[in-house]
């Protein structure tokens, strides 16, 4: 995994967190913040980067990202996605 790999990953761990605690939290989280960090950071994978990954991302799949980045990849549903 490349560093930026693992950036995404930490931050797709800290989205999946903040939803999960989204309605018991006050102040709520800043979860515009956190979609442009992920944003940000799929814009710096290579090209050569998992065309999967990168399809994920860009479609915002986000739970399916972080399954593949933490080596899960069997655990995703198939979409209904044709590219």
């Amino acid at each position: 995994m490349t560093d930026t790999e693992s950036q995404i990953l930490q931050e797709l761990n800290g989205l999946n967190t903040a939803l999960a605690t989204i309605t018991t939290t006050d102040p709520k989280p800043d979860l515009v913040s956190l979609f442009h960090r992920i944003d940000t950071l799929t814009s710096q994978l290579p090209r050569n980067a998992d065309p999967e990954l990168l399809h994920f991302l860009h479609k915002k799949s986000y739970e399916k990202a972080r399954l593949l980045l933490e080596g899960r990849r069997h655990e995703n549903a198939r979409g209904t996605c044709r590219s």
